[in-house]
């Protein structure tokens, strides 16, 4: 009797073999086919039962990443094990490759990307146990609007890294356009010293019409450059507005970057963006403008001791620097490493790491779901007809919805 591999990777656990006959009919009990010898004509599948139930998760958790790669050929499996070795030996060509596997949409390099992203994930587990339990790598999120020198800002803050034998990862995110879906992907051409290091790696991406400022895979790509080696990961966002939240939501410490003379700051940036700042930093703050960023730096500080504290180990700073001239970016990242060590004694580090992958998994969810409920056959065919009803005014918008989700419930 041959038994499956998995039963040899527990042994300790205790499985039932049930066997199930497909298009056989009984017309009376000896026509019944003996388990131990059936016939050719009996076309029979075996199902191995796992008796117990934290067994049978035990065995679904940990089984999972090698029943997807048997569903994969020969060829996608060797590209699978190229870009794994390359990307934990450190080479940056295998990880730019693993990036743009899994920003892909076509479906059977979705699949390969998650396996991909499964042996990464289980290979940054043993790292981290053998780091004490630590994290290995120090996740920022950093945004501000335009004009603010956020590109500007990372190439000096990166370069300083780098000199301190630092690896930095830059994810920079451009919006796309509405009209085309193009994207300038400009912001490796604004960081040319720092593009030309061998210990910083950038990756711009674009948005392609996600809400929120930030890719799908961001998350995803964040893994792997960890996996790649890089234990500082800088994630840009676009603009201000709704991507300081998604951003919020992958990052241990979010920074807002201001430039020191935008007019009234207070008023122009909202409230709720201020909250999820760990860290204000004032930009540009050298030259004419020095005065203006100490008084706008006051202003900030005035402003956040009425916020609602976020943390009980941390306090929101508002710092001055000048990325033109360095100052003040060599105190930033001291007062960035205090955050981080306060933050993983108390644990809050960990804990919001693990409500981030919560949320992010309900995000993908969201996301697929609605993919599926466009592509569907029940409301594929009628998702234009309603929405023409909708814009000339026939139907409501909620009337409409009402008819597609009617229609999507009864297909399935």
């Amino acid at each position: 009797m041959k038994i499956p591999c998995l039963l040899l990777r527990f042994p300790r656990c205790y499985f039932s073999r049930r066997t199930y006959f497909v298009n056989f009919r009984f017309t009376s009990p000896a026509d019944f086919p003996s388990l131990e010898s059936p016939g050719p004509a009996h076309r029979c599948h075996t199902k191995w039962i796992c008796s117990s139930n934290t067994l049978r998760r035990e065995l679904c958790q940990q089984a999972a990443p090698e029943l997807q790669a048997e569903e994969l050929s020969d060829q996608e499996q060797r590209l699978i094990d190229r870009l794994y070795q390359g990307l934990i030996q450190g080479h940056r060509a295998c990880l730019a490759e693993s990036i743009t596997l899994i920003e892909s949409t076509q479906s059977r390099k979705k699949k390969v990307a998650q396996v991909l992203l499964q042996k990464v994930l289980s290979y940054h587990r043993e790292q981290e146990k053998l780091n004490q339990g630590k994290p290995l790598a120090f996740r920022v999120g950093l945004s501000g609007p335009p004009g603010a020198g956020k590109s500007t800002f990372i190439e000096c803050f990166g370069k300083m890294l780098t000199e301190r034998s630092h690896k930095v990862a830059v994810l920079a995110v451009d919006p796309s356009s509405s009209t085309s879906g193009g994207s300038l992907l400009g912001d490796k051409t604004r960081m040319t010293e720092l593009s030309r290091d061998m210990n910083a790696y950038i990756r711009p991406s674009p948005t392609s019409g996600t809400l929120g400022g930030v890719t799908r895979t961001t998350n995803e790509a964040i893994l792997l450059c960890e996996g790649g080696g890089y234990d500082v990961v800088l994630v840009e966002t676009v603009g201000v507005g709704q991507s300081e939240f998604a951003v919020a939501d992958m990052v241990d410490m979010f920074i807002l970057l201001l430039p020191p003379a935008g007019g009234d700051e207070l008023q122009g940036i909202k409230r709720g963006i201020i909250e999820v700042a760990d860290l204000v930093v004032i930009n540009k703050a050298d030259g004419d403008l020095v005065v203006p960023a100490r008084r706008i730096q006051a202003e900030y500080v005035s402003a956040m001791k009425l916020l609602r504290k976020r943390s009980k180990v941390w306090r929101p700073k508002v710092m001055r620097v000048s990325a033109k001239t360095g100052e003040g970016v060599s105190e930033l990242w001291d007062k960035m490493a205090e955050f981080r060590e306060l933050a993983l004694g108390s644990g809050e580090l960990l804990a919001r790491r693990r409500r981030q992958q919560k949320v992010w998994m309900w995000s993908l969810i969201q996301e697929n779901v609605l993919q599926h409920f466009r592509s569907h056959l029940a409301v594929k065919d009628k998702i234009p007809l309603l929405e023409e009803k909708v814009l000339t005014g026939v139907l409501s918008p909620g009337l409409a919805a009402d008819l597609l989700l009617k229609a999507f419930k009864d297909g399935l």
